[in-house]
Formats: structure tokens, C-alpha cells, sequence
């Protein structure tokens, strides 16, 4: 369960990441460090310094001492030379601790000079090749966008091409409906109330629609009385007639 979790988090983080801000974020994480490592070292120039002039005065104390003890001796104060002797006997122990320290700090001085000599070359490279990297990745994108939009399986293209099929249907649609409407204009079902109407042809229309009823109307009525005229001449000729024969057979009699 927990790989596929791994997994379906990894193929989400793949979507959303792009290789180039992940490059700006990793050159911009080398040059904070080499900021750091910079300012390692002006800390350290720093405390080397101190030290030095520390230690250029306190030798100054010292050659003072020495140089009184040296008058003392001349004046015959022995007692006095001896004193200046303690007291530059003092500075010596603190001269030769600061002496051990300034050491120390000059060697890890050098060394975070040259390790920030050599975190400055990495990173000089990593920059050249993050934005080698970011060139072609650019490149290699823009050449995917072109060719999925050359085969039309790109989001945008599929959209567009989902348009113009719903475009083609509705324009389809709209000419089988105006041509519907034609026929039945033409056939007379629908009335064409956009143009001027003509009061007399259709008095007209109306004239010959009404004759030809009465014209038929007229003929049924002939019709049926031809058939009733015929049934009152020969009434008995249907009675006459066997149902199922017709009428010229009749039988024959004697030889």
C-alpha cells in the first residue's frame, strides 16, 4: 500500500515539476553555501587580525619592558630591572599562546580560502551546465508542443478540433432545417408571412379550391343517381340472375 502511494505521489511530483526551477533552486542553494563559506573565512581573516594586533601590542609592552629594564640596570636599580624582567616574563607565556593561535587560524584560514576556491569552481560549472540543461530542455519542449500540435494530440488542439466538429454538426443541422422549411413553404404547409400578401390571388385560391369541391360534389351526385335510374328500369334483373353466374349464360332449350 505504501508503495503505491510512493508511486502515485512520485508520478504527481514528476507532472508538477520542471527540471528547470529545480536547477535555479540547486544553484541558488551552492551560492548561499559558497556566501557562507565566503563569510567563514572574512570571520576567520577577521580573528587572525585581532590576534595579530594583539599580539603587536603586547610585543610592544615587551620591548618596553626590556628597554627599562636595560635604563634600570644603568642607574643601578637592579630592583626595578628585575620587575620589568617579571613583567615581560608574563607577556612571554601570552605571546607564545597567541603565537600557537594565530598559527591555527592562519592554517584554517588557508583552508577555507581554498575550499571556497574550489566550491566557486563547482559552482561556476554547475551554472554553465544548468544552463546547458535548461537550453535543451527548452528546446526539447517547444519541439514537443510543436509536433503534438502537428499530429493534433495536444489538450489545445484537441479542443480546436473538438470545436470545428461541433461547428460542422451545428452548421449541418441549421442547413437540413432551412431546407425542411422550404419544402414546406413550397408545398403549402407553412404560410410565408414574411412577404406581401396578395388579397387577390388568394381570393383566387380560395375561388378555385371551392370549385373544385363543388365540381366533385357534382359528379358523386351524378353517380348515384345513373345507379338509381338503372335499379328502376330493371329491377328484377339481379333477382333473376343465380348468384354466382353471369348474366349471358343462359339455358338451352330443345335442340
Amino acid at each position: 500500500m505504501s508503495m503505491i502511494f510512493r508511486s502515485k505521489a512520485n508520478n504527481a511530483l514528476d507532472r508538477m515539476e520542471d527540471p528547470r526551477e529545480t536547477l535555479d533552486y540547486s544553484y541558488q542553494r551552492q551560492v548561499e553555501m559558497l556566501q557562507k563559506v565566503r563569510r567563514g573565512v572574512a570571520d576567520v581573516a577577521t580573528s587572525r587580525k585581532r590576534l595579530e594586533l594583539q599580539i603587536s601590542r603586547i610585543e610592544g609592552e615587551h620591548n618596553k619592558l626590556t628597554e627599562q629594564g636595560r635604563k634600570a640596570l644603568e642607574l643601578g636599580r637592579e630592583d626595578l630591572a628585575r620587575s620589568a624582567l617579571e613583567r615581560r616574563s608574563g607577556l612571554d607565556n601570552q605571546l607564545a599562546d597567541l603565537r600557537v593561535q594565530y598559527q591555527q587560524l592562519q592554517g584554517e584560514e588557508e583552508k577555507l580560502v581554498l575550499a571556497a576556491q574550489r566550491l566557486q569552481a563547482k559552482v561556476d560549472a554547475f551554472r554553465t551546465r544548468k544552463e546547458t540543461i535548461k537550453a535543451t530542455y527548452t528546446a526539447a519542449e517547444a519541439q514537443t508542443r510543436i509536433n503534438e500540435a502537428f499530429s493534433g494530440i495536444s489538450e489545445e488542439m484537441g479542443d480546436v478540433g473538438l470545436a470545428i466538429q461541433r461547428a460542422e454538426d451545428r452548421t449541418a443541422q441549421l442547413q437540413a432545417r432551412a431546407g425542411a422549411i422550404d419544402e414546406l413553404l413550397a408545398s403549402g404547409a407553412l404560410e410565408d408571412y414574411s412577404g406581401p400578401r396578395d388579397d387577390i390571388q388568394a381570393e383566387l385560391d380560395r375561388m378555385g379550391a371551392s370549385s373544385g369541391v363543388e365540381i366533385e360534389l357534382e359528379r358523386l351526385k351524378a353517380e348515384l343517381n345513373q345507379g338509381s335510374l338503372q335499379k328502376q328500369l330493371d329491377p328484377g334483373a339481379q333477382q333473376a340472375q343465380p348468384q354466382g353466374q353471369p348474366q349471358d349464360q343462359r339455358p338451352q332449350q330443345g335442340g
